[in-house]
């Protein structure tokens, strides 16, 4: 019976079998599912299935975890972080076979680290402390990773996400803040310009002020070397007076006659006649009044 049944059973047989591992990646191997060592890159002969042989990669690879955390001043935030980490090679044997889920254990450290700083931190502040947060991210998972053959190479934080309201109410107060500093800078520009201004039109008057006492003091100079010829060529000095004040008057309606407006002057004949005598009596009743006046306070 027993050779009956060993001759029905069919005979157990391994074949000889080529195994390739790529470059970057080592082999695991194992007999009998006990572990062997490992396979460098390359083929290798094998007894299947007795021996087995998995790759695993040694390249550098990048995990992205969310993380849900509350601030200081309870905003809501998800913040977004990149673990770059690779297997260390002569920890293989315990990163393959020590630890199931090493991307769940990495994720689960980022996230510890992050919901107990965060907290102790506003959302403003948070934006600007990025950098300790990474170092405190780095620290705590290269040393939870470590020891299971893992080596965390770096921790970037790529984003602080605000809730979508939050994010609506930080770019109006930036906007009105922009526009209360273009107002600002503005009416500063406009009072400038007034200044500029107003300080050009006062110099523009104290320039046409001393033109008009310079041209005064022309006409007073030329007075007084009119003055001085008429009486060197015989007039006394009342006949001189009345010769310029009736060339005045001459060149006033010479200058009404040549502008764009018109003015109606009473004129005939006898006008010039009248005008000095007006002229004349002008100077009597004003010296007349000096005689009054110098006897009353004499």
């Amino acid at each position: 019976q027993f050779l009956s049944a060993a001759a029905a059973s069919p005979p157990v047989m391994s074949c000889c079998c080529c195994s390739c591992v790529d470059t970057g990646s080592v082999g695991v191997v194992q007999k009998f599912g006990e572990y062997q060592g490992v396979q460098e890159p390359g083929c290798s002969c094998i007894c299947w299935p007795i021996t087995t042989v998995e790759a695993v990669s040694l390249a550098v690879r990048q995990q992205e975890c969310r993380s849900d955390c509350k601030t200081k001043d309870n905003v809501t935030v998800t913040v977004v972080t990149a673990c770059q980490y690779r297997v260390q090679k002569d920890m293989i044997k315990v990163a393959h076979f020590d630890i199931a889920d090493p991307f769940s254990q990495i994720a689960a450290e980022v996230d510890s680290v992050l919901r107990s700083s965060m907290p102790t931190m506003t959302l403003d502040e948070s934006y600007e402390a990025k950098e300790k947060m990474v170092n405190e991210i780095l620290a705590s998972v290269r040393d939870a990773m470590g020891k299971y053959g893992y080596d965390i190479i770096n921790v970037l934080i790529t984003d602080i996400r605000p809730e979508r309201s939050v994010m609506d109410a930080m770019n109006e107060i930036n906007a009105s803040r922009r526009q209360r500093e273009a107002a600002f800078e503005r009416g500063e520009a406009e009072k400038l310009l007034k200044i500029k201004a107003s300080e050009a039109d006062a110099e523009a008057k104290r320039l046409a002020g001393v033109g008009m006492a310079n041209m005064r003091a022309a006409m007073a100079q030329g007075f007084q070397d009119s003055m001085k010829f008429m009486k060197e060529s015989g007039m006394s000095e009342k006949e001189a007076m009345h010769m310029m004040i009736m060339t005045q008057y001459l060149d006033t309606l010479k200058e009404f006659a040549g502008s764009h407006g018109s003015i109606v002057v009473p004129h005939g004949p006898s006008a010039v006649g009248d005008l000095q005598g007006q002229i004349r009596d002008g100077f009597l009743q004003a010296a007349s009044q000096q005689k009054m006046s110098g006897g009353i306070f004499g």
